[in-house]
């Protein structure tokens, strides 16, 4: 069995969580998320526990039976509590700001960039003296919010020699030495 699969959820107070249609619906304080789940894949709802069951051991099926629990955690904690992502940009020069859900970022090219941000991804922008400005995502969704962070880091990957570039708050870079080192 799964040892992911097999985990059964706890759905914490004042979340509600249903299946139809093989599509998993989460309805919590922070918003509703939902998740079509393959129809080989059993959800039951029972004694506010959600539990996945598996019709084979069929290579498929065991990964997706680890897939879609981890997916429907994911989505429980999202209602239930939020996600939140901080980005941290190093480099002379380098601001955001934001402003009606449009991210505007200075990286060191010719123009500023401007990245309107989905529905339900909230930012803000914080730049104190002597420190690296910081961007804050806030958000239900934690597949929506991975790919709002990775699109802002591909903006201005970091560069190996002087560390430059839009990173995660606590992200270790691995620096490689410059040409001085080789003599």
């Amino acid at each position: 069995m799964s040892r992911i699969g097999k985990l059964a959820i706890d759905i914490p107070q004042g979340i509600t969580v249903t299946n139809t249609n093989s599509v998993v619906t989460v309805k919590g304080p922070k918003g509703e998320l939902s998740q079509e789940v393959d129809k080989d894949i059993e959800v039951k709802i029972e004694d506010n526990k959600v539990s996945l069951d598996r019709p084979t051991e069929q290579k498929r099926h065991k990964a997706l039976h680890g897939l879609y629990r981890a997916l429907i955690f994911n989505m429980i904690e999202g209602v239930d509590k939020g996600y939140q992502k901080q980005l941290e940009l190093v480099g002379v020069g380098y601001r955001a700001t934001v402003q009606q859900n449009v991210l505007e970022l200075n990286l060191g090219y010719s123009h500023n960039i401007f990245m309107s941000l989905p529905e339900g991804i909230t930012a803000s922008a914080e730049t104190a003296k002597g420190k690296n400005p910081i961007i804050t995502l806030e958000s239900h969704d934690k597949q929506l919010i991975g790919q709002v962070a990775a699109k802002i880091k591909s903006l201005r990957p970091v560069e190996p020699y002087k560390g430059k570039g839009v990173r995660f708050v606590g992200e270790k870079i691995r620096r490689k030495a410059g040409k001085t080192a080789s003599k």
